[in-house]
C-alpha cells in the first residue's frame, strides 16, 4: 500500500476544494457541467502544463493511461477530447485568474519578502511579451495585416520576483495604454523600458511621489541644470539634473529630472538612464534598471518550460484558460524551487517534475532529494568481496 499520494496529487493540495468551489460559485463556472466538473477540467489543464502535453489528445490520453493513479486526484474518469474542448470554450476563464491569485498569495507569504536593494521603496517592473498566433486559426487576434498575436502584460514585484498585475490582450493593445490605468502607492519605484516613454505619465507620477527609472531616447532634447559629483570606481560617467526642452515636451513634463550615464564594460558602450528620483545614488539607479531584466527572465521561463506558445483550443476563452494555467504552473515551480534545499534551475525542475508527476513519493522528500542513491554496503560485505 502506498504511503503517499502521487506528486501531482500533493501539488493539487495547494488548492483546497472548499476554496476552489468558492471560486466556482463566484465565477458561475458550474453551469451545465453534465458530469465533467470544473475540478476535472482544472486537473486536466494543469496536467497539460506540468506534464507538458502538446494537444488535447495527449492530455486525455495521458490521463486515461494513468487512470489507476488519477483516482486520487479527484477524477472518476479521464475526459474525452470533445468534452474538454467544449469546457475550455464555454466555461469562464476568470476561475483560473482567481486560482492564480490564490497561489500568488501562498508564494508571497513564503518568499515574497524584501528586494535585494537597501532602500525601503517598493520596486516594480512593467513590460509585455508578444505570443504569436496563426491569424487564419485565431481570427479574433489580429495583430498585423497577415499575423495574429496576443500580449501578456505583467507588473513584476522585485520582492521575490513575483507578478503583481497580469493582463492578457490582443497584440494591438500597446503597453502604454495598460500602464496608464495602473495605480501605485507613493514612494513606489517603477522600472519601464525605453519603448514605454510617456512624458505626461512622468508628470503624473512626479506629482504623486511615484518614481520611475527608464532609458532616455537618443533624440530627446534637454537642458542641463546642474552636474552632480561623480562617484569613483562605479563606472558612472554623468550624473546631471536636467529639464526637457521642446514645446510639447516642456508642456507635458515641466519637472526637473535626473540623467545618469554609466559605462557598460561587458558590451563596451555607455547607457543613459533618466529618473525623477534625486536622492538615490547614481550607481543604484543603474543597478535598478539592470534588475529589470528579471521580468524578461520571467517571460523566458514561461515560454520555454510551459505550454504557452502552442494552444489546445482556438477560441479566446480557451486561450485565456491555457495562459492563466501556465501562470499558475510557473508559480508552483517557483514555490517548489524556493522551498527546496537543492539549487534547482527552473528548467531542470520543470523537466524532472514532468517525469515524476505521477510518482508515489513525498513531494518535499523528492524536491529536496530528487536523485536516488544506492545505500552503502556494510564494511564486512565489502571486505569479503575484496577477497
Amino acid at each position: 500500500m502506498n504511503k503517499y499520494n502521487s506528486i501531482f496529487g500533493q501539488i493539487l493540495k495547494f488548492f483546497p476544494r472548499f476554496q476552489f468551489e468558492s471560486f466556482v460559485r463566484q465565477t458561475r463556472s458550474s453551469y451545465n457541467t453534465k458530469g465533467f466538473s470544473c475540478w476535472d477540467q482544472f486537473v486536466a489543464m494543469l496536467f497539460c502544463q506540468l506534464g507538458q502535453a502538446h494537444s488535447l489528445r495527449e492530455i486525455c490520453g495521458g490521463l486515461a493511461t494513468s487512470l489507476g493513479k488519477i483516482v486520487h486526484l479527484g477524477l472518476s474518469k479521464a475526459p474525452s477530447r470533445s468534452t474538454l474542448a467544449y469546457a475550455n470554450e464555454h466555461r469562464p476563464w476568470q476561475l483560473y485568474e482567481k486560482l492564480f491569485f490564490h497561489v500568488l498569495g501562498l508564494c508571497k507569504s513564503e518568499f515574497g519578502g524584501k528586494h535585494k536593494f537597501r532602500f525601503k521603496n517598493k520596486l516594480l517592473s512593467f513590460d509585455a511579451t508578444v505570443i504569436k498566433l496563426c491569424l487564419s486559426i485565431f481570427n479574433w487576434a489580429r495583430y498585423r495585416r497577415t499575423k495574429g498575436a496576443i500580449k501578456l502584460h505583467l507588473l513584476l514585484d522585485h520582492a521575490g520576483y513575483l507578478p503583481q498585475f497580469v493582463n492578457v490582450t490582443t497584440g494591438k493593445v500597446h503597453e502604454v495604454n495598460i500602464l496608464k490605468h495602473l495605480s501605485f502607492e507613493p514612494g513606489t519605484i517603477v522600472v519601464i523600458d525605453r519603448g514605454l516613454v510617456d512624458y505626461e505619465q512622468w508628470a503624473k507620477w512626479t506629482q504623486n511621489d511615484i518614481y520611475f527609472v527608464t532609458r532616455l531616447k537618443k533624440n530627446a532634447a534637454y537642458q542641463v541644470v546642474r552636474t552632480n559629483k561623480i562617484p569613483r570606481n562605479k563606472n558612472i560617467l554623468k550624473d546631471q539634473i536636467i529639464k526637457l526642452e521642446g514645446f510639447y515636451s516642456k508642456k507635458k513634463c515641466p519637472y526637473y529630472l535626473r540623467l545618469v550615464e554609466k559605462w557598460d564594460p561587458e558590451n563596451k558602450e555607455s547607457v543613459v538612464f533618466v529618473t525623477n528620483n534625486i536622492r538615490l545614488a547614481a550607481s543604484t539607479i543603474a543597478a535598478i534598471y539592470k534588475d529589470r531584466w528579471q521580468i524578461e527572465t520571467f517571460f523566458k521561463a514561461i515560454k520555454q518550460n510551459l505550454r504557452i506558445k502552442t494552444f489546445v483550443g482556438t477560441s479566446f476563452n480557451a486561450v485565456m484558460i491555457q495562459i492563466w494555467t501556465a501562470l499558475i504552473a510557473i508559480l508552483i515551480l517557483k514555490y517548489l524551487k524556493a522551498k527546496s534545499k537543492v539549487r534547482w534551475s527552473l528548467s531542470n525542475l520543470a523537466a524532472m517534475l514532468r517525469m515524476n508527476l505521477l510518482t508515489y513519493k513525498d513531494l518535499w522528500d523528492w524536491v529536496n532529494q530528487p536523485y536516488f542513491s544506492l545505500p552503502e554496503k556494510p564494511k564486512l560485505v565489502q571486505e569479503r568481496l575484496a577477497l
